[in-house]
């Protein structure tokens, strides 16, 4: 007995009674599930995302018959050189729905070439991975195809992908026809190291520099792919993921797939990307986690941020992940400070966040910070236990938060390094004194000496006792035994070695010792220092007729011959 209510094909009248089989098994769609970064490969240039400035150059070659015949397409991963290769290869052998068209910046995408060229088909339009053909055999059927006219299209095309790949052997047999090709031949070379190209091959092609998409509009363009796909998304999850992808469309798209089977497998009722699951996914920290981190750092409660820090770590926060996301609030709140729009948050309370630490802290402070978490983020990436590094370097910058700015330390001790004089003239007292005096004595005399007054220096070493000094004024005494007055000499040597005025006068107050006696007075203490020692009681003992002589004396006695003893 038969059902009508089954399902073609499905009859209940052979299966054996009394046994269940369940539910009839699902149908698999014959269509495989694509990517969404291959779902989603730019088809004409209006959907190619931040690179608005190529695709300006392209319209105006295109629109003034200034193709070149050779391109070379370079940035990082993920942001659409091959795409774009296969952008320009369909707007040069565009037809139009009619057949009668020609190039065009704006490819139908319904002629046979456009549509060949999109599902990798067309004769004409030669795709070749460098990475895996490298060798001159490789380049050497290109430079043998070359020379035949296209089969169906208006040109044909080589796209090489990663050209940085081919051996040096092979770029150099490239060089002459990459050089002057057929006029029906174009180059269309793709690379992520540009820098690994030779120059002769540089300078045969057309250089484009495909930028990073910025994360505002790689968050835009995965809410509008996730409303094409009917899937749910909070703004916040999808930053995330933009942020995630560090200016590569593929790898965020890669990590939005990914999102979106995540959240079908958390089991909502409808599919919707959460920044908690993003988070989770990720190994992220959540963005209000970051702000009470940052909020306990700058309170300096050690206790508090070792808990945030814990936490996040136990819900699945990887530590350099931790750093990272301190690093960019810090770098968020500095760029507010200066005023820049660039700094709002993705929140009303992120945003209330940051404008309020931008007036509370200093510049100082911000960029002290940075350079702390910066090395604290180094020490991370190297630690062998990456937590317990994360931790010590949060605390390092905890304990240096409120440390005062080097250049404000100067600029106070240079303060009351001035204030001294200040206060020390308005208490009456002498201008200096020979136990202080702002000028060096004996460095003035060096001076003298050295520029040839060597008479005036030796009289101001021998004979001279300081009583005063300050810039513009030497008041002394003299030794006992000096005749005459050497005043004006030693004004006028002082007017030439400092080019400025001098007040030079001999007084009888007390004075510092003159450089000599202070030598001499160094030289016997120091004798009766050695005297004192053990070792040279005990050899006076021994010798007790013997001298101590300095190391010139000693030295002239050995010259001699003869030793006192």
């Amino acid at each position: 007995m038969s059902d009508s209510s089954l399902p073609p094909g499905d009859d209940t009248s052979e299966q054996a009674p009394g046994f269940d089989l369940g539910e009839p098994p699902l149908r698999v769609s014959s269509a495989p599930y694509r990517v969404l970064a291959r779902k989603y490969r730019p088809q004409n240039f209006s959907a190619l995302i931040g690179q608005d400035a190529m695709v300006q150059t392209l319209a105006n070659a295109i629109r003034r018959e200034r193709i070149a015949h050779a391109f070379l397409m370079t940035g990082v991963r993920g942001v659409g050189k091959t795409s774009t290769a296969r952008l320009i290869a369909k707007a040069l052998n565009c037809i139009g729905p009619d057949g009668m068209g020609g190039p065009t910046i704006d490819p139908c995408g319904q002629c046979e070439p456009c549509r060949a060229i999109a599902e990798g088909r067309h004769i004409d339009v030669i795709e070749m991975d460098a990475a895996s053909h490298t060798g001159i055999d490789d380049i050497r059927e290109i430079i043998e195809a070359v020379r035949y006219a296209a089969v169906s299209a208006r040109y044909k095309i080589y796209i090489i992908d990663e050209v940085h790949m081919l051996s040096k052997q092979a770029f150099n047999g490239l060089l002459k026809t990459l050089e002057e090709p057929p006029a029906h031949v174009k180059f269309l070379f793709a690379t992520t190291e540009a820098d690994k190209l030779p120059v002769t091959v540089l300078s045969r092609c057309q250089r484009f520099d495909l930028r990073r998409i910025a994360t505002p509009l790689l968050a835009e363009h995965f809410a509008r792919i996730c409303a094409e796909e009917g899937v749910g998304a909070e703004p916040e999850a999808l930053a995330m993921i933009a942020e995630a992808a560090e200016g590569s469309v593929r790898d965020g798209l890669s990590i939005l797939d990914q999102a979106i089977a995540h959240a079908d497998m958390a089991g909502a009722g409808e599919t919707r990307v959460a920044a908690t699951a993003v988070i989770e996914m990720l190994g992220l920290a959540d963005r209000s986690a970051q702000r009470r981190l940052l909020d306990a750092l700058l309170a300096g409660d050690g206790a508090a941020l070792l808990d945030q820090l814990q936490h996040q770590f136990a819900l699945g926060a990887e530590p350099l992940a931790l750093l990272r996301g301190q690093m960019e609030l810090v770098h968020r709140i500095t760029v507010a400070q200066i005023g820049r729009s660039g700094a709002s948050g993705d929140s009303v309370e992120e945003r209330d966040a940051i404008a309020s630490w931008s007036q509370q802290l200093g510049a100082g402070q911000l960029h002290r910070l940075w350079q702390l978490l910066l090395k604290g983020h180094e020490e991370v990436r190297a630690a062998p236990h990456p937590l317990v590094a994360a931790e010590m370097a949060l605390l390092r910058c905890l304990h240096a938060a409120d440390l005062p700015d080097p250049a404000m330390l100067a600029k106070r001790i240079e303060a009351l390094a001035n204030a001294a004089p200040a206060e020390r003239a308005s208490a009456g007292a002498a201008p200096a004194t020979a136990g202080a005096c702002p000028l060096d004595w004996a460095m003035l005399v060096r001076r003298i000496e050295d520029g040839g007054q060597l008479r005036i220096a030796q009289i101001m070493r021998d004979w001279l006792r300081v009583i005063a000094l300050a810039p513009g004024v030497l008041r002394f005494a003299l030794v006992p035994g000096y005749p005459g007055d050497p005043s004006a000499e030693i004004r006028e040597a002082l007017t030439r070695l400092t080019g400025e005025r001098w007040q030079v006068e001999r007084g009888e107050a007390e004075a510092a010792p003159s450089l000599r006696e202070a030598a001499e007075a160094e030289k016997s203490a120091a004798e009766e220092a050695l005297r004192a020692s053990p070792l040279a009681a005990a050899a006076f003992a021994a010798f007790p007729e013997a001298e101590i002589l300095s190391h010139a004396g000693a030295g002239r006695a050995a010259r001699n011959g003869s030793f006192d003893r």
